[in-house]
């Protein structure tokens, strides 16, 4: 059976929708995703990079994020024809484990929880397709790296490129 890696944040968790919350509440401001479009989340406000940092140290930010629409049914579709494991680059943020897995089995029992890797370089990840929104992971991944459309990512080009779940699950039913 084929391996399937996906990352969890900005691919199955909306981390951007959460963070904007956190932020336009701190900063009285009304940032939306559009607004961000071809932006990391750091050129908004000088002060963000302290904000962010207290944001995920926070061990319960990660508990209650959105899931991306659509990601549940189609991870489930794939978990009957794929390995699938979740590559989540927690060793970025420490805090973040305990939500983060929590979340995981909240959102998406039916993933077997010994295929879920918190890890920080997703080389390690011995799969034939890497789902990610940040290209770095590619780099040194031996298979198929698919750039989930993030805001800060709509500009990189060279990758294979999926927009949404729905069109996961269109690139998995022409293989």
């Amino acid at each position: 059976m084929k391996r399937i890696a996906i990352d969890m944040d900005e691919v199955m968790a909306d981390f951007i929708a959460k963070y904007l919350l956190h932020y336009n509440r701190d900063f009285n401001d009304n940032v939306t995703h559009e607004r961000l479009h071809g932006m990391h989340l750091r050129q908004l406000n000088p002060e963000l990079e302290s904000h962010l940092r207290n944001c995920l140290d926070d061990p319960s930010f990660f508990g209650d994020l959105p899931v991306m629409p659509n990601s549940q049914e189609v991870v489930r579709e794939l978990s009957e024809r794929y390995e699938i494991f979740i590559t989540t680059a927690a060793m970025e943020v420490p805090a973040s484990f305990a939500a983060k897995y929590n979340w995981l089995k909240e959102h998406f029992p039916f993933l077997n929880e010994m295929n879920f890797v918190f890890c920080g370089d997703k080389s390690i990840i011995d799969a034939d397709y890497l789902i990610d929104d940040n290209s770095r992971h590619f780099k040194r991944f031996k298979g198929q790296g698919l750039l989930y459309t993030a805001s800060h990512n709509v500009h990189e080009t060279g990758f294979v490129r999926v927009n949404n779940w729905l069109e996961v699950r269109e690139y998995f039913a022409g293989i």
